[in-house]
């Protein structure tokens, strides 16, 4: 069993910065492809962001490509998402995911472990 915790979500303004954190635990983190997700109020859970269990291979949604950007560090068991620019339309609780399937996956069904969430708040 995984457990995920993120934090770094905050209130902010338009284009300011902020860097998520999600770190696992109870699982081989580095044998993982990790996601991001967000949840707007009212709206389905969306792909943000994925990343392979190598690091080797990323992939984002179009609305935050050039702005935000996944890593990992696996000797911390740590996944990031750094989010700059950041936009009104970012408003949401940000969740980090973990699946054990291989490749760049961005349908929240397949993953199987889920963080608490963060809240993303950006004003304009």
């Amino acid at each position: 069993q995984v457990q995920l915790v993120e934090s770094g979500g905050g209130l902010v303004q338009a284009g300011a910065s902020l860097r998520l954190s999600c770190a696992a635990s109870g699982g081989t983190f580095s044998s993982y492809t990790m996601g991001w997700f967000r949840q707007a109020p009212g709206k389905e859970r969306d792909f943000v962001s994925v990343i392979t269990s190598s690091g080797d291979r990323t992939l984002y949604t179009d609305s935050v490509k050039g702005r935000f950007t996944i890593s990992r560090d696996n000797a911390k068991n740590t996944v990031y998402l750094q989010m700059n620019s950041l936009k009104p339309e970012d408003t949401a609780v940000y969740y980090c995911a973990a699946t054990s399937y291989g490749g760049t996956l961005i349908s929240p069904s397949i993953y199987h472990y889920w963080g608490q969430g963060t809240q993303v708040t950006v004003s304009s």
